[in-house]
């Protein structure tokens, strides 16, 4: 009998590839026909904000190896749609004030980075030159630099925006603020979350080649989208989608920065290669996706919460700023989701949630991993810890009085989510999740390990957080399932891959729905020539979505493949079983045959082409009173699905950490990590863990190091890894504790809910819990209330202190 593997923990087949140096990105494509590849650069804006008077190109046009220079003026003359801005990609009647930026800066520049000039030349090195030549002249204007800039409005990013305020969006359940004054306890907290981005390891990167013979244009590109750039480039290029193919390659992070689409490169280089009848290549450096890409996190947040006696919530009141930078191209999917996903496991009996999304003269905003969530994150859960301190009270007992019970699902929340239906939490239970968290951390036996820390000089803290991770997000995705006269099954599914495991986990779900080796599986993602329907991959939604879809897709090719078998073995379909490629009457082993011989007798032909083939040809097979193909079927074995599904699914997890803080240098150092999560049923336990353990890791640097440092001249100080801080291996955790709770979902055919996000979603919560409690004996009151916090702010927050200390000394 074939081994079951969904649920096993199966090694990842990709892995062997990359490890040998077999990777192919998208600076590895090569796909000249006969003239060498050229190289573009870009003329990207020195300013934060300025007009632009003039752009002399002169200089350039002679260079010897220089193809093409292209300012906005060129624009319309390739296509009238470049000439537009980008598109808003998801509109939302409460983003009054959409705005995005053109291909190529028109009239202004709204941040330092923005593209303003395009070169097309032999080489990289050449295009780089000729940049230097270009010379524009600005007006700069007065730039708008931070939220509290922002919100002043002395000076606007956009003069047609009032207020730099984008969009205003307000949900309530109840009357918060009247539950608010009525509760016997009542708590405001200020709290912060600093600008950061995604910073993967490949950047940006696009290859074009246009086919003049056919009308066609193929795009490479390290997108978490295909279809989507697909699409974008079929507009603004004046094509048919039949006419663009996108392929994405192997992809060398995405963390959500890639989600964004078009990228005014991966219009510009296939407008460039159409025009030149060349192929042409962009390849982004590291300053340049510092500058010009994506960034996300930059929130402030102001809360009001009443509460009883137990620490039950009452009423909720949060109102919160949003930095979107310069432009709104992927709209408010990050603040929607902060303000619905921050209630977390809990059931406020009244809550409301305000926010504004405001425009500064910075890089956009578009979501990194997590997207919205750590921040919403991080401010529930301090008002949890809040609470529990102000009431005296254990952290766990606070939320385990306010969490939502397992009787209670499906609970809807009473809020509209990031997708436009309600926010309904499918399953989960979150008292277990506690009682598990508590056990894997040492939760209890806690004070003892602090004591004994204690008495030999050392300081060390606890802390916990716990939250719901909205995930599968629709409308829909598809997969096709074929298998071919040799047995072998390829698979498809448009969504993208940049590590998520998918050649492994799909392969997992076909292999046990068709009963073949998983050996015999291949999977091909994010080719719109193979799946040119799809949405994405973000949002935790690659299992749920594509994994629904290609169990779908592989249970019709199953069903046909049992209805060819049972009429080859004169057999009633529910007598037979495929194990290992080949099917057979159970109980009688004899009377089988393979998977491969079944792909051939699915397709009637007239030509023999093997002895395989001839099987399947006219005079051998087929009833002469019958059609060859029955007016309901189609030939070939294959099977094609979508999943749409009615709304998001709800993965929840509880994170825990202990953390030691250095007396005299504020140094935080991690002792030990523990996570639970439930994800529903697990198609691979070792991808899961392999995904919480990669979203630690981005977790300890959005708390303890990452944040996107601008001057008030909206220059970005640290544009390079030499400055931006990120966690070495030596300050991630070595043991990472990991549980898993499984509770199915009943929304898709498999029970799944989304992993991808979960070890990033409570870092900046937990550490701060952590941290505060570490330090709460020997400077009582020390409050940490903004993310990330570095040693040196932690030195200050002590410094803070002492006088409050020596007051209370001389008092006592």
């Amino acid at each position: 009998m074939t081994t079951k593997l969904v649920g096993a923990k199966v090694q990842r087949v990709e892995d062997q590839r990359f490890l040998r140096g077999q990777g192919r990105y998208v600076d590895d494509i090569d796909v000249h026909a006969g003239t060498p590849t050229l190289h573009a650069a870009v003329l990207r804006s020195p300013h934060a904000h300025a007009r632009v008077r003039d752009i002399d190109v002169e200089a350039v046009l002679d260079v010897e190896g220089v193809h093409a220079v292209w300012t906005y003026q060129d624009l319309a003359d390739l296509s009238v749609n470049l000439a537009d801005p980008l598109p808003l990609l998801i509109p939302h009647p409460a983003l009054t004030h959409g705005r995005t930026q053109y291909a190529l800066a028109k009239d202004e520049v709204n941040y330092v980075g923005e593209a303003v000039a395009f070169v097309v030349a032999d080489d990289r090195y050449l295009a780089e030159d000729a940049v230097d030549r270009i010379r524009v002249d600005y007006e700069p204007l007065p730039p708008v630099v931070g939220i509290d800039a922002a919100r002043a409005a002395e000076h606007l990013v956009h003069e047609d925006v009032p207020g730099n305020v984008g969009a205003r969006l307000e949900q309530e359940v109840g009357d918060a603020r009247a539950a608010i004054a009525d509760a016997p306890h009542r708590l405001s907290l200020d709290l912060t979350v600093e600008r950061s981005a995604s910073t993967p390891l490949e950047g940006r990167g696009v290859v074009a080649r246009w086919d003049p013979d056919i009308g066609r244009l193929q795009v490479w590109t390290s997108t978490q989208t295909s279809t989507g750039v697909r699409a974008a480039v079929a507009v603004k290029l004046g094509l048919d989608l039949g006419q663009v193919d996108v392929i994405t390659p192997d992809v060398g992070g995405g963390f959500g920065v890639k989600i964004n689409h078009p990228w005014p490169e991966e219009l510009l280089v296939p407008a460039a290669a159409r025009a030149l009848g060349r192929t042409v290549k962009f390849t982004e450096d590291r300053r340049e996706h510092f500058i010009s890409a994506a960034h996300e996190r930059g929130q402030v947040h102001h809360v009001e919460v009443g509460f009883d006696d137990d620490g039950r919530l009452l009423g909720l009141d949060v109102t919160f700023w949003h930095d979107h930078g310069a432009y709104t191209p992927y709209g408010l999917i990050v603040p929607i989701i902060t303000s619905t996903q921050l209630l977390g496991p809990y059931k406020p009996q009244s809550y409301r949630v305000v926010f504004e999304s405001l425009y500064t003269n910075t890089v956009m905003v578009t979501p990194y991993r997590g997207a919205g969530r750590p921040q919403g994150c991080f401010v529930m859960e301090r008002t949890m810890d809040a609470i529990a301190a102000h009431l005296h009270k254990d952290r766990t007992e606070v939320r385990a009085t306010n969490f939502i019970q397992p009787d209670e699902f499906p609970y809807d929340q009473g809020l509209v989510f990031q997708d436009g239906r309600e926010l309904e939490y499918d399953s989960g239970d979150y008292p277990r999740s506690l009682e598990m968290i508590k056990r894997l951390v040492g939760w209890d036996e806690f004070e003892a390990f602090r004591a004994e820390m204690a008495a030999e000089g050392r300081r060390v803290g606890i802390g916990l957080a716990c939250y719901v991770e909205g995930t599968g997000v629709g409308p829909y995705e598809g997969a096709h399932v074929h298998i071919e006269t040799t047995g072998k099954v390829k698979v498809a599914t448009g969504l993208t891959t940049q590590g998520q495991g998918h050649a492994t986990v799909f392969a997992q779900l076909v292999a046990d729905e068709l009963g073949v080796p998983m050996t015999d599986v291949e999977v091909v993602t994010g080719d719109t020539r193979r799946m040119p329907y799809a949405v994405g991959t973000f949002a935790s939604r690659s299992a749920v979505m594509s994994g629904s879809a290609v169990h779908l897709a592989a249970k019709r090719a199953k069903e046909k493949v049992l209805r060819i078998a049972s009429d080859a073995l004169e057999a009633d379909v529910d007598d037979l079983e495929i194990v290992e490629g080949v099917v057979s009457v159970k109980g009688s082993p004899g009377a089988s045959i393979d998977l491969g011989t079944v792909a051939v007798l699915s397709n009637p032909l007239r030509y023999a082409f093997d002895e395989k083939s001839r099987a399947a040809t006219q005079f051998t097979v087929g009833d002469p009173g019958k059609p060859p193909v029955a007016e309901d079927d189609e030939p070939g074995l294959e099977g094609k699905d979508f999943y749409s599904p009615e709304r998001s699914t709800f993965a929840s997890g509880m994170h825990a950490v202990i953390v030691e803080t250095d007396p005299d240098t504020a140094e935080v150092r991690i002792l030990k990590y523990a996570v639970v999560h439930d994800c529903g049923n697990l198609i691979n336990p070792m991808i899961v863990e392999g995904q919480i353990h990669g979203g630690i890791a981005q977790g300890v640097g959005g708390a303890l190091y990452e944040r996107m440092a601008y001057d008030e001249h909206g220059q970005l100080l640290n544009a390079s890894f030499m400055d931006f801080l990120m966690p070495y291996v030596t300050e991630v955790p070595d043991t990472i504790e990991i549980d898993h709770l499984e509770t199915p979902s009943p929304l898709n055919p498999i029970g799944v809910k989304g992993a991808g996000e979960a070890g990033v979603i409570p870092s900046a919560a937990v550490f701060a819990a952590a941290i505060e409690d570490a330090e709460a004996h020997d400077h009582p009151g020390l409050a940490i209330t903004g993310m990330p916090i570095s040693p040196s702010e932690l030195f200050a927050l002590r410094q803070a202190q002492e006088p409050l200390l020596k007051q209370h000394e001389e008092d006592a």
